[in-house]
C-alpha cells in the first residue's frame, strides 16, 4: 500500500472497482444481445470475419501483466471514449438507413452508448481518486472514417460491437487486478504500484 493510501481511499477504490466490474459485466451482456440483434437485422453472417476496423481500439494487449494500474485505467478510458464516438456514429447511420423502421435496434444501440458513457465516467472517478489527472478528450474521439458503402458500414458496426464486447471482458479483468491485495502488505496496491 502506498504511504499516501489511507484506509478510506483503499475502501473507496475497492468499492469503485467492484461497481465497475458489475457495470462492465452488464454492459458485456447487453452488447452480446445487441450483437445478435445487429447481425440478424443487418442480414450478416454471425461468423463473418471482420478485419481490424480503423479507429477501434483493440482489447488485446501484449504484456498485460506488466501494466500498472494507472496504465490499465488510462487505456480503458481512451478505449471507451473512442467507443462512445463510434457508437454515436453507428446510431446516426442506423437512423439514416432505417429511419424509424427498426426502433428496437436503435434503442438498444442508444442504451449501450449510455452504458459506455457511464463506464468512461466511472473510470475518470477512479483516476481522480488516485489524484491522477484525467486526460482531456482530444476532439470527439477518432476522426470520422471516409464515407463507407452500406455494406462496409454494417461490417464496421459488427467489428465495433465485437471489440466492445472484448473490452468489457478486459475491463473486468483490469478492475479485478486493481483489487488484488499486494503480496507484501496484504492490502490492495495503489494504482501506480499495481502490476
Amino acid at each position: 500500500m502506498a504511504a499516501a493510501d489511507s484506509p478510506s481511499t483503499a475502501l473507496r477504490r475497492r468499492d469503485l472497482c467492484s461497481r465497475g466490474i458489475r457495470l462492465a459485466g452488464k454492459m458485456r451482456a447487453d452488447v452480446v444481445d445487441l450483437l445478435d440483434a445487429y447481425v440478424e437485422q443487418q442480414g450478416l453472417d454471425a461468423s463473418a470475419s471482420v478485419a481490424a476496423v480503423e479507429g477501434v481500439p483493440l482489447a488485446a494487449v501484449e504484456r498485460w501483466d506488466e501494466q500498472t494500474g494507472t496504465q490499465r485505467l488510462l487505456e480503458n478510458l481512451a478505449a471507451y471514449r473512442a467507443f462512445r464516438a463510434l457508437l454515436a456514429q453507428m446510431l446516426e447511420e442506423q437512423r439514416e438507413q432505417l429511419g424509424e423502421a427498426d426502433e428496437g435496434l436503435g434503442r438498444a444501440l442508444a442504451a449501450v452508448l449510455l452504458q459506455v458513457s457511464a463506464f468512461a465516467y466511472h473510470l475518470e472517478e477512479l483516476l481522480r481518486l488516485e489524484s491522477r489527472g484525467v486526460p482531456g478528450e482530444e476532439g470527439d474521439g477518432p476522426p470520422p472514417p471516409p464515407r463507407l458503402s452500406l455494406f462496409e458500414q454494417k461490417l464496421r458496426g459488427l467489428g465495433v460491437l465485437r471489440e466492445l464486447a472484448q473490452w468489457a471482458v478486459r475491463s473486468v479483468r483490469d478492475l479485478r487486478q486493481l483489487t488484488k491485495p499486494s503480496p507484501a502488505t496484504g492490502a490492495a496496491p495503489s494504482l501506480a504500484e499495481s502490476p
